[in-house]
């Protein structure tokens, strides 16, 4: 493994917006680690792409973020995560952790009768990698998985408390309503933000399980684990922010997600990120 050092900071890639729920649960856990994030705006959605295409974008991306010298790559992003992980540990001699396996386990965890619900996009619930990595767990597991393609426009227009918002999900859980699961996994780094409306369609008896807040726990044991943790000082981390297109919107819209301003914003052209070929 390369020489590294606590004060570097932790690479986190997405699609496009949403892996910024990932920063933040980081952020509110260790909010002295220094943060990397690229939003791959430009090529935004994966779920539509190969697995193929899908491994390409993540190890460029993944290149690039060496080149920031990180300590660490978290794969924000349900579909690349359920695509490109293993391909991603198999090549970077960094740790690298994504969002499915965390909120796997902690599902798992916290059911009592063996009945998992699943949330996500089409493309996630369409790759069983939730199912199957809950059943790689415990294979007694009864997983029950659900797409919700509405949820992330809504999410992104900030309509979460919308009453239309409660009739959607309405419509999308109602398949939960027999054999109501102990937990349900929000398997789509935009759903956190409708926590409060999920939890009153699903009901107070359902432990919504979030994959990036339990993503940012991994994290924080594999740095602590390896010595890396940088929870030294008073002083808060310093992050930046990578794009490979400024869609409309997007400032605005991820600052509201991270609940602050969106500081340190820069673009990196198309060009510039395909010609990262090969992980170094």
């Amino acid at each position: 493994m390369t020489a590294l050092n606590s004060e570097q900071a932790i690479g986190i890639f997405d699609s496009g917006l949403g892996g910024i729920s990932v920063v933040r649960a980081l952020i509110d856990l260790l909010p002295h680690e220094h943060l990397v994030y690229f939003g791959d705006t430009a090529r935004v959605p994966y779920g539509s792409k190969s697995n193929e295409t899908v491994i390409r974008f993540s190890h460029q991306i993944s290149s690039f973020l060496l080149d920031q010298q990180v300590k660490m790559v978290v794969v924000a992003c349900n579909t690349a995560s359920s695509v490109a992980l293993r391909s991603l540990q198999e090549n970077l001699d960094i740790p690298v952790v994504g969002v499915i396996e965390p909120g796997s386990m902690a599902a798992v965890a916290v059911s009592h009768n063996k009945q998992v619900g699943v949330i996500g996009t089409a493309s996630t619930i369409r790759s069983g990698a939730y199912s199957s990595a809950i059943k790689a767990i415990d294979p007694m597991m009864n997983v029950r998985e659900q797409a919700c393609p509405l949820l992330v426009p809504l999410v992104e227009e900030d309509w979460p408390h919308d009453g239309v918002v409660t009739e959607v999900l309405e419509e999308y859980l109602k398949v939960f309503a027999r054999n109501k699961p102990d937990s349900l996994i929000l398997g789509c780094t935009h759903y956190p933000y409708l926590k409060p409306a999920i939890q009153r369609v699903i009901g107070n008896d359902v432990k919504l399980v979030d994959s990036g807040e339990e993503t940012a726990q991994v994290v924080r044991d594999v740095l602590e684990k390896l010595g890396l943790l940088n929870d030294q000082g008073s002083d808060p981390g310093k992050h930046r922010f990578y794009v490979s297109d400024f869609p409309q919107k997007f400032e605005e819209t991820a600052s509201r997600f991270l609940g602050r301003s969106l500081e340190n914003l820069f673009k990196v052209e198309l060009e510039v990120l395909e010609s990262y070929k090969h992980l170094k």
